[in-house]
């Protein structure tokens, strides 16, 4: 796992996890007193500290419940994940978690471990494609080296008629992800590439108006990155209703007819519903689209999509390097959070 750069405070240096679980529940308390604004910003903040990561990962209860929402730390253990959601009716998307890697070594050893990913899907014929983040390939140290690796999986993946889905990071990260989705895509050709937009950034109707002129594979997420209110909306509310403006976009007669095809990658309810209500009133299938959800989260949501005749498909993340991603979970809703606090203090 990559060390990060940030400094620890003295005082923060080595506190105890009792504490630090004991901050995240009084944190979850203060959730009704402030709002969950505040959580959420701590979460994330939490989700880049390089101590908490430490204070966390280093206590055997935390990956208990961690694995919750992470499927293992092998490839092995995400294939069995699947098998049983492909029973069920449900599709599968694999991600070997990881990000922002500080050394090419690391870049090249997360490429390889995707191409053995591709290979084990492959083998063993279960119905998933792959998610991978650019940073984790070496977008931050050299932007040919993360080309590269790109490359070179999406090379394998056609080979075994998989497709491959760039995720999306944080905003400063944009332009360069969707230049190099396109490079690869329109530049080599390589139809089996998708990618991610976030709905929370102002940029995204513009994002998505570009997208569905070129007929992009897409996934549409809220997004899960803190990001300044100069590039993102500050209101959930806001963010709401660019999601949904940005859903009927990709699912509008124009897209479906340059061949956009979209993954609504959320648990609201009310996003979900309101897609229902959209792609009935114009006649859209459910096989059209398709919904997205996490795995380990609202298992009954997903079956009940599935008995609704929607094509679902599980994040399935694995991997040694699930703290980050699990922050992230906590922060998207307080529910996570009570339910690993309450976990903790019981092991």
């Amino acid at each position: 796992m990559a060390k990060t750069s940030e400094s620890t405070p003295s005082r923060l240096r080595f506190p105890s996890t009792a504490v630090t679980v004991a901050a995240a529940a009084g944190a979850g308390y203060l959730v009704y007193r402030n709002g969950e604004s505040w959580l959420r910003s701590l979460l994330l903040y939490l989700s880049r500290a390089g101590w908490a990561r430490q204070v966390v990962t280093k206590f055997p209860p935390a990956w208990a419940v961690a694995s919750r929402f992470v499927a293992g730390e092998s490839v092995d253990e995400a294939i069995h994940a699947v098998h049983p959601l492909n029973s069920k009716g449900m599709l599968a998307t694999i991600d070997y978690l990881g990000e922002s890697v500080t050394r090419a070594m690391e870049a090249r050893a997360a490429c390889d471990q995707i191409l053995y990913l591709v290979e084990r899907i492959h083998a063993s014929g279960v119905d998933a494609n792959v998610s991978l983040k650019l940073s984790q390939l070496g977008l931050k140290l050299d932007e040919n080296l993360a080309i590269d690796n790109l490359r070179t999986i999406l090379q394998q993946a056609q080979r075994h008629g998989l497709r491959v889905r760039v995720d999306m990071e944080e905003g400063a990260l944009v332009d360069t992800t969707l230049d190099i989705y396109r490079r690869l895509r329109f530049g080599e050709g390589f139809t089996n590439v998708g990618v991610v937009i976030q709905s929370c950034l102002y940029r995204s109707d513009e994002d998505v108006r570009r997208l569905v002129e070129e007929g992009a594979w897409v996934r549409l997420v809220k997004g899960a990155y803190q990001e300044s209110h100069t590039v993102a909306y500050a209101a959930k509310a806001d963010t709401d209703a660019a999601f949904m403006r940005q859903t009927e976009a990709l699912l509008s007669e124009t897209a479906r007819a340059r061949g956009v095809y979209l993954a609504v990658a959320t648990h609201d309810d009310a996003m979900i519903g309101a897609t229902q209500r959209f792609a009935r009133l114009h006649n859209i299938p459910p096989d059209a689209y398709e919904f997205q959800l996490l795995y380990g989260i609202r298992r009954d949501r997903q079956e009940q999509l599935v008995a609704q005749g929607h094509r679902v498909r599980i994040y399935v993340p694995y991997g040694t390097a699930w703290y980050p991603y699990f922050m992230r979970r906590l922060a998207e809703r307080p529910a996570n959070l009570w339910f690993f606090v309450s976990n903790f203090f019981r092991a």
